[in-house]
């Protein structure tokens, strides 16, 4: 859509709050699920209509200032609610244990599931985008808005449900990663600067960039961690070589985008949007 919008992090937090505080309240982790879903649209609308509407033809250093104002607001709404005390959900007992995915290898069952959710919605997100007629006023709306409109299309409406959609989504990571992570205020901002590393590095604007970008970052992030330490032990202390293999793996994605970089500075999928 063009927008900076550095509020996405804050529609994962508040989709994670929903979803955990109803799970917890009704004992059912699937009934958390269309709270999450609910709330985070809901905050989204909202956000698209009050604030980011305004800033569609603004420059990027606005919407970054306005976008970051709304990170503040939703941070210290959420700690009146709920207080700086993280939320835990229970992983649900249908997802709960390993399974073995290759002799002697044991990987959760729950990490699965999120990997089949992604994989689920990049999949509806390419159809939607590539294969209908709403993806098609959406393309041709980031591409030239005034034709569109011309053409007797709502692009004010249309914008609406796209963005309501994205903090859809947002929720729904957000709530996905209660289990396996701490749901407390601030918890969008973690994630942040990692999804730009992901936009910048697939291209802006691609959601295959994106796609093929996450997958690259976490395989890279993963094998960093686990490898390199173990690497460096056999040439220096083990003290040291912890200290030194976590600190260059904490910086791998950052390294690799500037690569990225120099070789595609518009990304790696920017000219096939």
């Amino acid at each position: 859509m063009g927008v900076i919008n550095l509020a996405h992090g804050s529609i994962y937090m508040i989709g994670a709050y929903a979803g955990t505080y109803v799970a917890a309240e009704t004992n059912s982790f699937f009934l958390g699920v269309p709270a999450a879903l609910a709330a985070a649209a809901i905050a989204g609308v909202a956000i698209e209509f009050l604030v980011v509407r305004r800033l569609y033809k603004r420059d990027h250093l606005d919407q970054v200032l306005a976008t970051f104002a709304i990170i503040m607001i939703a941070n210290q709404t959420i700690t009146l609610l709920f207080g700086r005390q993280p939320l835990f959900v229970s992983m649900p007992s249908l997802l709960d244990g390993s399974l073995e995915i290759l002799p002697g290898l044991f990987y959760p069952v729950y990490r699965l599931a999120i990997i089949f959710v992604g994989l689920m919605v990049a999949l509806g997100l390419y159809l939607l985008i590539n294969k209908t007629r709403v993806g098609m006023l959406v393309r041709a709306g980031s591409t030239n808005r005034d034709m569109v409109r011309a053409l007797g299309v709502d692009v004010r409406l249309l914008y609406t449900a796209v963005f309501g959609l994205g903090a859809l989504l947002a929720g729904l990571a957000g709530f996905m990663a209660g289990p396996i992570m701490a749901v407390q205020v601030g918890m969008g901002e973690q994630i942040l600067i990692t999804t730009f590393v992901v936009v910048v590095i697939g291209g802006v604007g691609s959601i295959r960039g994106a796609f093929f970008a996450s997958l690259l970052l976490g395989l890279v992030d993963t094998m960093l961690r686990a490898y390199l330490p173990p690497l460096l032990r056999q040439v220096m202390e083990g003290a040291e070589a912890d200290a030194l293999g976590a600190g260059i793996s904490s910086m791998g994605i950052y390294l690799l985008m500037a690569i990225v970089l120099l070789i595609r500075p518009k990304g790696l999928f920017y000219a096939n949007n």
